[in-house]
């Protein structure tokens, strides 16, 4: 998701599902890091602020309706 307009057009149920899968992705990631280092450590940097996205998309919706 490197848009924000690809994270604004998705449905907060959708929403939370993709905060959830890349979550499950960045610990993966980061733990096979620690173990070998990864080729490029950068992703793990670009997975973290994609996630803060959508979170950050998430909370603005949730404001927004109350």
């Amino acid at each position: 998701m490197k848009n924000k307009d690809n994270i604004s057009a998705l449905s907060d149920q959708e929403l939370i599902e993709k905060i959830k899968e890349e979550k499950a992705g960045l610990n993966k990631m980061t733990l096979n890091h620690a173990i070998s280092p990864v080729e490029k450590p950068s992703v793990i940097r670009v997975n973290r602020r994609n996630i803060a996205r959508m979170l950050t998309v998430l909370n603005k919706r949730n404001k927004a309706s109350k």
